[in-house]
């Protein structure tokens, strides 16, 4: 009896201590890592800055990329459309040895509370740049100061977007950005998002667009009004172009037909 026994704890030891340990994903600043999940992201996030996971907010999509800049390990959490939630740790590696995971539902570590339970009061997790607000702030408020430079301009009926700075400070990237609006209209925004973009949009099998995450903004206006133009900064986890990418920046109008994109050069 004692016998049996022994061997049941062994195996519920053996199970529990499997169910702990969490697969690594390695990634670099060189190449993309894609991870394929079997069903469509909703939610993906990591636990520091220096590792940026993106994927498609605007359509459903079965996969998202990883990129990575040298510091701490980290973890990805990610939840899909019918509410699995996958876990992982996450390393920066200068060599890959591979670029692409599928992920099946057997790696989910469980999922997420139903419907109901979730109107009820839940504690928000706590946002990972809290403690560097601060920092940001100031460091914005420095870039305010300077001269400020042309990078790209980009107008459509009235309207001029302009990237005017794009600096590098830490672990973040610092965007400067001017809407003017010359038109006899005011232009209320629907909204202004980044992407970094790949590939020949023509080809469209080959044209990629990935969204980028803003973790912090200043002065953001919700409004340009005629005759006015407006001076605003956002900030952005660290990425590093590759030779055949590029920066996009799309700006679209409320209740309007206006929309203006924005890319840089190489």
């Amino acid at each position: 009896m004692k016998t049996i026994i022994i061997i049941i704890l062994a195996i519920c030891s053996n199970y529990i201590t499997a169910q702990q340990t969490l697969d690594t994903i390695y990634a670099n600043d060189k190449k993309n890592v894609a991870l394929f999940f079997p069903e469509p992201i909703r939610q993906g996030i990591t636990g520091t800055s220096n590792f940026v996971f993106t994927y498609n907010r605007e359509k459903e999509q079965y996969f998202g990329l990883l990129q990575a800049i040298p510091g701490m390990e980290s973890n990805l959490l990610t939840v899909t459309k019918n509410g699995q939630v996958y876990s992982y740790i996450l390393k920066y590696k200068k060599q890959l040895t591979k670029l692409n995971y599928f992920i099946t539902p057997k790696e989910s570590i469980g999922c997420e509370q139903p419907k109901a339970l979730e109107q009820e009061s839940i504690t928000k997790p706590q946002n990972p740049y809290a403690d560097r607000i601060t920092y940001f702030e100031k460091f914005r408020d420095y870039l305010l100061k300077l001269k400020y430079e042309v990078i790209a301009t980009k107008r459509k009926k009235g309207v001029k977007l302009q990237l005017q700075k794009m600096v590098y400070n830490a672990s973040e990237v610092y965007l400067v950005l001017e809407i003017k609006n010359s038109s006899e209209i005011d232009f209320e925004i629907d909204y202004l998002n980044i992407y970094r973009t790949n590939g020949n949009k023509k080809r469209k099998a080959s044209f990629q667009r990935l969204e980028q995450n803003v973790v912090h903004q200043y002065n953001m206006p919700n409004q340009v009004k005629s005759g006015e133009k407006k001076r605003f900064v956002f900030v952005l986890p660290k990425f590093v172009l590759g030779d055949n990418e590029k920066l996009q920046i799309e700006l679209k109008e409320l209740k309007g037909s206006r929309k203006i994109i924005l890319t840089t050069k190489n």
